[in-house]
């Protein structure tokens, strides 16, 4: 039963309950922070929204650095280091009363966990061979959405109570969840930092196009991250006749399938073919889902509404796995092996801008315009996956271009 849901022993296992640990306490802390800010510490929605904002952008652009520190430094120490200020920053919230530190805090969180990603992301690719990273990936994705679904659980019991002590308790558990995720990091072998090459740039995946054409490509199929958390509850409760309980139950589905089915879809994809193959289908299912939630508006009682929009969730939790599992075979096959850590922290940039832009963009088009909106998101997801596959081809071809005169390394 254990094989099902974590990875083979050894480093991927340790890496597994290393991200179960701190997303546990990321889970508690998703579904209570947003009321903690604005009924504890006073701020008004518009400054939290604004500082989060503000934050993810700081964080975007923080990922590539810090990624390049774990190429250089060694990726499992700086993912350690890393944990360490996360935990520091979401301590820091304990604290914050006024919105200048809150801004402050935000902005150092968003930092480090945007460079904590490309930091683990480093880290399993010089732990785990080439050929079994998106497998690995896929049962670390099932790992963290477990996590989350027992921490979104303690979240709700604090939401419940509605009290200061509550939410205090709830942001030390997850600031005391990264100090044990550093713990357990520790315990992983030691990745050997890259070597400079002599005539390439610091940061050279600033430069790559082609990687940066699939890294844009991969930042508008993970609109679908903030379609599940804010635009669809928005569109169940102010466009649907379905019961508002059904906010919840579609995130639980959404959660759980992950959970029993990424492992299961990933292993269709071996290689670059048919990672952009998946990404392709994911952009139909998608397009699919977006038709659906449409027609879930348009006047059905409440049963009716609620059948739909479980059929729309469905398919819009699978094209969220196919996506997934292609991404995570194109940005670990398309990285030199002695960048993965800029590289990964680059290609995750994408979570961040569409985390930071998800709800501008989703709560006017979809809120708003109804039913075409709905198609318009559907069509910019059929597209990003539709041109994924020459993406990718182009930037295996400057791939294999540039192994034919490798550079000399430096002394």
């Amino acid at each position: 039963m254990l094989s099902r849901f974590m990875p083979p022993s050894g480093p991927p296992r340790v890496l597994a309950v290393a991200q179960l640990t701190n997303s546990v306490g990321d889970g508690a802390y998703y579904v209570s922070s947003a009321l903690y800010f604005t009924r504890i510490v006073g701020l008004s929605p518009t400054q939290v929204g604004f500082g989060l904002t503000l934050g993810w952008a700081i964080g975007f652009l923080a990922g590539v650095p810090l990624g390049h520190l774990a190429d250089r430094a060694g990726a499992r120490g700086t993912a350690a280091l890393l944990a360490v200020a996360t935990s520091a920053a979401v301590g820091s919230f304990l604290f914050v009363r006024s919105f200048l530190p809150f801004v402050i805090a935000v902005c150092v969180y968003a930092s480090c966990q945007c460079g904590n990603t490309a930091a683990r992301q480093a880290l399993l690719a010089g732990l785990v061979d080439p050929v079994s990273r998106t497998g690995i990936r896929a049962f670390l994705q099932s790992t963290v959405n477990a996590g989350l679904a027992v921490g979104a659980a303690i979240g709700g019991v604090a939401l419940h109570a509605d009290t200061t002590a509550a939410y205090l308790t709830v942001f030390a558990m997850d600031a005391a969840s990264f100090l044990v995720c550093a713990v357990v990091l520790l315990r992983l072998p030691t990745a050997p930092p890259s070597v400079a090459v002599a005539g390439e740039p610091r940061l050279a995946v600033l430069r790559d196009r082609p990687y940066a054409l699939i890294s844009f490509l991969n930042m508008i199929m993970l609109l679908h991250i903030p379609l599940i958390n804010l635009a669809i509850p928005l569109w169940i409760v102010e466009r649907t006749q379905a019961p508002r309980w059904l906010v919840s139950a579609l995130l639980v589905l959404n959660t759980a399938t992950v959970v029993v089915f990424q492992v299961k879809v990933a292993r269709r994809v071996v290689d670059l073919v048919t990672a952009a193959r998946s990404v392709r289908w994911a952009g139909v299912v998608l397009l699919g889902s977006c038709a659906v939630f449409a027609v879930s508006g348009a006047g059905s009682s409440a049963w009716t509404a609620a059948a739909i929009l479980l059929v729309a969730a469905g398919l819009q939790v699978t094209g969220e796995m196919m996506q997934a599992s292609g991404a995570w075979e194109i940005s670990f096959g398309l990285a030199p092996a002695a960048k993965q850590g800029q590289y990964q922290g680059f290609f995750g940039m994408g979570m961040a801008v569409a985390r930071m832009l998800g709800p501008l963009l989703l709560t006017p088009l979809l809120v708003t315009w109804g039913a075409p909106g709905w198609l318009l998101l559907g069509g910019l997801f059929l597209a990003a996956g539709l041109a994924m596959g020459p993406a990718v081809r182009w930037a295996d071809r400057s791939r294999a271009a540039a192994v034919v005169t490798p550079p000399v390394l430096s002394a």
